[in-house]
């Protein structure tokens, strides 16, 4: 278990109807301490949104996540919280929230590269 790092992720759901508690994958966060990884990879699926059946501003909603992709890079690019440690930085992400885009609780696990492994889970739990 030497060679194996622990690291943290959560998925990020679009929630376009809050009160029906529905949602879409649409990227994955992951954190990994040791490697000093924070990193988002989001794919916004538009087609998939049919299925809502609801009206989304989708210019807008992919603003919003790539804030979360500048956040997690850090510094002033990402606004104030840009600027906090990349541990705050990612509690701030995963927090529960009721809006339409929120995420999973986080899950631990153990890893080589949180790249590929951030790889992985995208490919497993957003396409």
């Amino acid at each position: 278990m030497q060679d194996k790092y622990l690291y943290e992720y959560a998925v990020i759901r679009v929630v376009p109807r809050v009160e029906r508690e529905e949602f879409l994958n649409v990227g994955i966060i992951l954190y990994c301490s040791k490697q000093g990884f924070l990193e988002a990879k989001i794919q916004v699926n538009i087609e998939r949104f049919k299925a809502f059946s609801c009206v989304i501003e989708t210019a807008e909603l992919q603003e919003y996540l790539h804030t979360w992709e500048r956040i997690c890079r850090g510094g002033k690019d990402g606004g104030p919280i840009g600027l906090l440690p990349i541990a705050s930085r990612f509690r701030w992400l995963t927090a529960t929230r009721s809006t339409i885009v929120q995420t999973s609780k986080t899950h631990p696990g153990f890893c080589d590269n949180a790249s590929e492994t951030l790889e992985c889970l995208f490919q497993e739990l957003v396409l």
